[in-house]
C-alpha cells in the first residue's frame, strides 16, 4: 500500500458499515404496515401486537451499548458477524413462527442481532481517523445517516410490497438475504481483531454492570409503555438497579460505563440529552400524527403513508446539502427552531385540513429531521473517548430509543381510544415543550461554540 493510498479512508469498509446500519431502522419501520395483518393471522388485538414493536425497542435500547463496549475491547469484525448470523436466524425464527409469542422473541433476536451495525461503523470510522491521522472525511458520516434516513423511508413500503407478494411473514424473510450479504461483506472487508492494548486487558469484562445497567432500564421501559400507579414496583426497582450499577461502576477498574469519564464529558452528556428530546419529538410525529391522519382526518393507510414522503425526502436533502459543514452549532439552532415551528403547525390542523397543509407540515418536519439526526451522530464522533466509540455510539441510540417509548407514552395518553384532533392538539402541546427543552439545552451548551467535526 502506497503512502498516500495508507492515508485515505478505506473505502472498502463502506459496504459493511452501511449494510449493517440499516438492519435496524429497515426493521423498526417495515413492521408498520405488518401489525394488521399479523393481528388477523393470530387474532390478536393492537395491544397485543403493539409488543412488536416494543420488544424490538426494549433490545435495541440495552443491546446497542453493550455490543458497543465489546465491540470497543475485542473490535467490531467478530461482534459484526455475530450480530449479523442472529439477524438471518431471527428472520427465519419470523418465517416460521407458529404463535405471536414465537414472533415477538424473534423480534427480541432481531433487535440484539441488529445491535451491532452502528457501533461498529462508528467505531471503524473513528479507527480510519487513527490509521491515517486524518479526521475521516465529513462525507462518510453524513452517508452513514442519509442511508438510516433512506430506509426509514423506504421501510413501510417495501414492506407493503412485500406482504402483496407473500404475505406478512415476507417481512421477516428479507433479513435472510440481508444477513448473508452482512456475512459476506464483513468476512471479506473487515479487519482481523488486533489485541487488545497492554493496558486494557478484555478478561475483566464488567457482566455485573451490564447486568445492572439492563435491569435498571427494562423496568424503566416497561413503566414508561404503560404508565400506571399501580406498576409503581416498576420505578422502584429501577431506583435500585441505578444505585447499584453507579456503585458498580465507579468501584470496579474496567467499568461497562465508565461514570467518571462519562461524568466529566458534559458535552457528550447535553448531547445525550439533546438526543432523548429530538426523539421525543421525531417519533410523537411519526406513529401519532400519522395515527391522527387516519383517524382525524380520514385518509386510507397508504394515504396517510404518502403524506410522510416529503419528511423523509426534505430530512435526506438537508442531510446531504449540510453534511460537509464542520459546524455543528447551527445545525442544532436552526434544527431546534424548526422543531418549534413544525409542532406549531399541528395545532392549526383539523378534521378537514387541506391535503396541502398536511403535505407543508410533513416537509417542514423534515428540515430538522435531517438537521438533528446528523448533528447528534457527528457530535458523538467528536466528543467521546476514542477508546469507547463503539459503547458511546450506542448510548446514542439508547438514548432515542427511549425518546421513541416516551413518544409512544404520550401518544396512548393524549388519544386514548381514538385519535382526534383535540388530542392531537394536546400531544403538539407536549412536542412544543420537548422541542423547547432541546432548543434551551442547545442555547447554553457553550461547548458547541468550540466544536468542530470531521471535514
Amino acid at each position: 500500500m502506497s503512502h498516500a493510498t495508507a492515508e485515505r479512508f478505506d473505502r472498502r469498509l463502506l459496504a459493511p458499515m452501511m449494510l449493517g446500519s440499516v438492519l435496524n431502522p429497515v426493521n423498526s419501520s417495515i413492521i408498520a404496515v405488518s401489525l394488521v395483518p399479523i393481528g388477523v393471522a393470530f387474532g390478536a388485538p393492537p395491544a397485543e401486537t403493539a409488543w412488536l414493536i416494543s420488544a424490538l425497542y426494549l433490545a435495541t435500547a440495552i443491546g446497542q451499548p453493550v455490543v458497543g463496549r465489546l465491540i470497543d475491547l475485542h473490535g467490531p469484525r467478530r461482534l459484526f458477524l455475530v450480530g449479523t448470523a442472529l439477524t438471518g436466524l431471527a428472520g427465519l425464527v419470523g418465517v416460521l413462527a407458529p404463535t405471536l409469542g414465537v414472533l415477538i422473541a424473534a423480534r427480541v433476536l432481531l433487535g440484539f442481532g441488529t445491535c451491532a451495525g452502528y457501533p461498529a461503523a462508528m467505531y471503524l470510522i473513528r479507527g480510519e481517523a487513527e490509521r491515517t491521522g486524518h479526521d475521516s472525511p465529513a462525507w462518510v458520516l453524513t452517508a452513514l445517516a442519509v442511508t438510516t434516513q433512506t430506509i426509514a423511508v423506504i421501510g413501510p413500503s417495501l414492506g407493503g410490497l412485500l406482504i402483496g407478494l407473500g404475505g406478512w411473514r415476507t417481512t421477516f424473510a428479507v433479513n435472510i438475504p440481508l444477513a448473508l450479504a452482512g456475512l459476506v461483506v464483513g468476512a471479506l472487508f473487515l479487519p482481523r481483531t488486533r489485541p487488545p492494548k497492554p493496558d486494557r486487558p478484555v478478561a475483566g469484562l464488567d457482566l455485573p454492570g451490564m447486568a445492572l445497567f439492563a435491569v435498571m432500564l427494562v423496568s424503566l421501559l416497561l413503566f414508561l409503555m404503560h404508565p400506571r400507579t399501580a406498576d409503581w414496583y416498576l420505578l422502584a426497582l429501577t431506583a435500585v438497579a441505578a444505585a447499584g450499577f453507579a456503585v458498580r461502576e465507579l468501584r470496579t477498574a474496567q467499568p461497562f460505563l465508565d461514570l467518571r469519564v462519562l461524568g466529566g464529558n458534559r458535552p457528550l452528556l447535553l448531547t445525550y440529552a439533546r438526543a432523548l428530546a429530538a426523539y421525543v419529538v421525531s417519533y410523537a410525529f411519526l406513529y401519532g400524527y400519522t395515527q391522527w391522519v387516519e383517524e382525524g382526518r380520514g385518509l386510507s393507510a397508504s394515504e396517510a403513508g404518502l403524506t410522510q414522503l416529503p419528511l423523509f425526502g426534505m430530512a435526506i436533502v438537508v442531510s446531504t446539502l449540510t453534511g460537509r459543514r464542520r459546524e455543528v452549532r447551527g445545525k442544532l439552532l436552526v434544527g431546534g427552531l424548526g422543531q418549534l415551528v413544525a409542532c406549531a403547525l399541528l395545532l392549526l390542523l383539523g378534521p378537514h385540513s387541506a391535503i396541502w397543509l398536511l403535505l407543508v407540515v410533513a416537509v417542514v418536519f423534515g428540515v430538522p429531521q435531517g438537521l438533528n439526526s446528523l448533528a447528534l451522530q457527528n457530535s458523538v464522533y467528536a466528543q467521546a473517548d476514542a477508546e469507547r466509540m463503539g459503547s458511546s455510539a450506542g448510548l446514542l441510540r439508547t438514548f432515542g430509543y427511549l425518546g421513541a417509548i416516551v413518544a409512544s407514552a404520550a401518544n396512548g395518553a393524549f388519544f386514548g381510544a381514538h385519535a382526534d384532533t383535540g388530542g392531537l392538539h394536546h400531544l403538539a402541546a407536549f412536542m412544543l415543550a420537548a422541542a423547547a427543552l432541546f432548543l434551551a439545552i442547545t442555547i447554553a451548551d457553550r461547548s458547541l461554540n468550540r466544536e468542530r467535526t470531521s471535514s
